[in-house]
């Protein structure tokens, strides 16, 4: 399938520094009548629209921790963040021409969003608060002298790009998390049987069945051996 280029929203006031990928999220999403980079309770925020407050995060939630408990508390807030399902990884040379494109071999999921979620994980049991993840495809650009990792050879991130969106995915309340347990798991369940039903790697159920219990989504039923057991808590 072809590439498609997302072209990003002309900058604005504020907004010159902006990173490609997170300018080109705010452009795709954007609605007319939005007002961008709108100052509220001492907080930049991405996109207003109506009353609700729009926070696009290409990075980690711990980072938004603060600012967006202390916006729930008075606003509707709704946090954007995308996840690459396929990734295209374009390394750039010294003189800024592109040395190698090739595709990554790793593919994200919605899964993958538990990952960050384990920083804010109780947030959606507020009713001002909401997550949408969208699923994307991207370019990855590398250059030389970014990075101090031996494995990486010096190579580090120097920009994402948006390619395109594929799917998006929306979650207001705790049960809208809960309705991604697979069909057929078990009762009670642990970390391992949820990998196995979801085709996960085990770390990913572990952060899912966190954030779940922190929400009262699930709660602990005991053990099996080292294993801990969940249960859907009652009247979820």
């Amino acid at each position: 399938m072809a590439r498609k280029r997302v072209k990003a929203s002309p900058p604005k006031i504020g907004t010159l520094n902006e990173k490609p990928l997170h300018a080109a999220l705010r452009g795709w999403y954007a609605r007319k009548g939005d007002r961008f980079e709108v100052a509220v309770d001492g907080s930049l925020i991405d996109i207003v629209r109506g009353k609700l407050l729009i926070e696009i995060q290409t990075g980690t939630f711990s980072a938004l921790r603060r600012k967006l408990g202390k916006l729930v508390a008075s606003h509707r807030v709704r946090l954007v963040y995308p996840i690459a399902q396929d990734k295209w990884i374009i390394r750039i040379g010294d003189d800024g021409r592109q040395i190698s494109s090739r595709r990554s071999p790793k593919h994200g999921r919605v899964e993958n969003v538990f990952e960050q979620l384990v920083s804010i994980p109780t947030l959606l049991n507020h009713p001002n608060f909401s997550l949408e993840v969208l699923i994307t495809r991207e370019e990855e650009v590398r250059r030389q002298g970014l990075s101090r990792s031996w494995r990486r050879k010096g190579w580090g991130v120097q920009e994402r790009r948006l390619l395109d969106v594929v799917d998006r995915w929306v979650f207001e309340t705790p049960e809208d998390v809960l309705d991604m347990l697979p069909q057929g798991l078990p009762e009670p369940f642990d970390t391992e049987q949820l990998a196995a039903a979801l085709s996960t790697p085990r770390a990913v159920a572990q952060q899912m069945a966190y954030c779940l219990r922190e929400m009262d989504a699930v709660a602990i039923a005991g053990k099996r051996g080292n294993a801990i057991l969940y249960r859907r808590s009652e009247g979820a």
